[in-house]
């Protein structure tokens, strides 16, 4: 079982790294991750926020996809801005082929009336990413009869095992009175290239995100706050919908989405949350319906996130927060 673990861990990276066009990890709490969703997203906060996140896509392919970051960014209101930090990790195939990437993010806050509030944001990214040629597994390695492995491939392998380069994004966030929000992002903007090969023409395509919602007082006493959501993503061929929906009872969060990728449905996820005072602590499962899903396992996400404020609350000037959900 083990083997076909790793033939199908191959297959996956493989045609990430080959034959089709490279695309970003994925994270099912978006907005526990807010810089990813969206550059816009930066500073949008009252104080400062440092997040933490992990995801393990397809647990039951030993390490399919794990994924990892940290994030921090901080409001600067005397000049109606942001700026923040994220650096990644991804590794598919249990370290075969491993993507680092760090950006900054810078924001501008504009007020345009007493309801209305646009966030404008920009990112510049550095990526990194190593092909470990030795940790593949071919199917000419295997023999049918035992299943051992052979240590020479005989595969050619490619003509570099490293790769860096330089992208940019940028997004824009426009809230309501604190009651709707919507989003738009577009990473990638210069295309880079990916590819092992020098004859390869494997960039890292476009990819488009849009995102909206709203923030419902369920109760008088304000203390039940309900939040339907949609997201949409399209990277060059891709196209994925998602809608989902909060149930916020302090400090408790309960919600779930589901995702569909056009062609087929993709999973059904679940998140449970938790905050208090300034922390906050979410995990989420993503039970896959796709014939891959149903016999690679689905995802495990968490996430951890801390508010605070390095400045004295009566020196400083403070600015509008953008309202969205935690998780």
């Amino acid at each position: 079982m083990r083997t076909v673990n790793y033939v199908i861990i191959l297959f996956l990276a493989v045609i990430t790294c080959t034959v089709a066009k490279a695309q970003d990890p994925e994270f099912s709490q978006f907005y526990a991750n807010p810089l990813y969703l969206n550059p816009a997203y930066a500073g949008s906060v009252d104080c400062g926020r440092l997040g933490l996140n992990y995801r393990n896509q397809y647990p039951s392919l030993a390490n399919a996809y794990v994924t990892y970051n940290v994030s921090y960014d901080q409001s600067l209101p005397s000049i109606s801005s942001g700026f923040g930090l994220l650096v990644m990790n991804d590794a598919q195939g249990d370290g075969g082929l491993v993507r680092t990437s760090a950006a900054l993010f810078y924001s501008y806050n504009l007020t345009v009336s007493s309801s209305i509030n646009v966030r404008f944001g920009v990112k510049g990214a550095y990526y990194q990413e190593k092909l470990n040629w030795n940790k593949f597994i071919f199917a000419s390695q295997i023999d049918p009869t035992t299943g051992n492995i052979d240590p020479n491939s005989g595969e050619p392998p490619p003509t570099k095992d490293n790769i860096t380069t330089v992208d940019f994004a940028v997004g824009a966030v426009m809230s309501y009175s604190d009651l709707f929000f919507v989003g738009i992002a577009v990473d990638h903007l210069t295309q880079p290239s990916l590819s092992f090969y020098d004859n390869s023409d494997s960039k890292l395509p476009m990819k488009v995100t849009v995102n909206a919602g709203a923030m419902i007082n369920a109760s008088s006493r304000g203390d039940l706050l309900i939040s339907p959501n949609v997201l949409y993503m399209q990277q060059e061929n891709f196209h994925q919908l998602n809608a989902g929906l909060y149930i916020n009872k302090y400090p408790f969060v309960v919600g779930g989405w589901f995702r569909h990728n056009f062609q087929n449905p993709d999973a059904v996820v679940a998140l449970v949350g938790l905050t208090y005072n300034n922390l906050r602590v979410g995990y989420s499962y993503d039970f896959t319906v796709s014939q891959v899903g149903s016999k690679a396992g689905g995802a495990h996400e968490i996430s951890f996130a801390w508010d605070f404020c390095i400045y004295k609350e009566k020196s400083r000037k403070h600015i509008r927060a953008i309202k969205s959900p935690s998780f």
